[in-house]
């Protein structure tokens, strides 16, 4: 006799991951980002967008806890993640574990383009080679690197060309498995092409992680974003849903003049 339970209980709607609030950064007491306030949905692309010098860059930094190894750098306020004060997590290893973070340029490690792929998984323990081929062969087709490298993975990542070493950057956060990936003008250095491959691969990963996304082509936004952050002058300004925002439902004129293109 088959007992009956209980359906599973459906996932809240637009839960939650992150939670910004008041968030202020410096740097030499000079104000970077002020009065920051909004939640991040999981499994969601959240775009933030605005001119140079709006804040975007040192809101990354402060997801990922970067302050405390810039000593300029002071961050007020509170981030919560996944239910935790990030503030309070001990382990930085483990909080860069849970969020991921890719850079305008790339940060190669001198090692073959396999090891830089393969030493998040070899820090948590895996050994196993086969297991490890899998992590790499996935994460380097993930950010459209595979084809081209697959037959010279011992190479040094650093002989790599910039956009390719960009891909390396992004595979390299994804080996980590991370619950949130954090990208920061990731095309700066990848040309239009790429770019595109790497956006359709960004459209699968939302199934898998939550993604912020900073990038000064508002049309990228446009294309990836479910909602998007308008930062200026170290203030987020405006946010709401990408596609309302760009089809004339932006509500502040500085957001319109922006999207319009008559600054940045």
């Amino acid at each position: 006799m088959v007992t009956p339970t209980e359906p599973l209980a459906a996932p809240p709607a637009h839960e939650v991951i992150l939670k910004v609030k008041d968030l202020s950064i410096s740097y030499d007491g000079k104000t970077a980002l002020s009065g920051v306030n909004f939640e991040v949905r999981r499994n969601e692309i959240f775009g933030i967008i605005g001119p140079a010098n709006s804040g975007k860059t040192s809101f990354l930094r402060a997801l990922n806890r970067m302050d405390e190894f810039q000593h300029r750098m002071r961050v007020q306020g509170q981030i919560t993640f996944a239910g935790r004060d990030i503030s309070s997590i001990r382990n930085l290893y483990a909080l860069r574990r849970m969020i991921g973070v890719v850079f305008p340029l790339p940060v190669g490690l001198p090692l073959s383009i396999y090891d830089n792929v393969a030493l998040a998984p070899r820090l948590t323990g895996v050994r196993n080679k086969a297991e490890l081929d899998d992590v790499v062969e996935r994460c380097l087709t993930r950010a459209a690197l595979w084809d081209e490298v697959k037959d010279r993975l011992t190479s040094l990542g650093s002989l790599l060309s910039g956009g390719q070493q960009q891909r390396l950057t992004i595979a390299r956060a994804l080996s980590q498995q991370p619950e949130m990936l954090l990208l920061d003008e990731f095309s700066i250095a990848v040309d239009p092409v790429t770019t595109m491959r790497i956006e359709e691969v960004l459209k699968e990963l939302k199934d898998e992680m939550t993604i912020v996304l900073v990038t000064n082509l508002v049309q990228q936004a446009r294309r990836l974003a479910d909602r998007t952050a308008f930062f200026l002058n170290g203030s987020c300004v405006e946010l709401g849903d990408t596609e309302r925002m760009f089809t004339g439902g932006a509500t502040d004129q500085r957001t319109i003049d922006y999207l319009e293109g008559r600054f940045g």
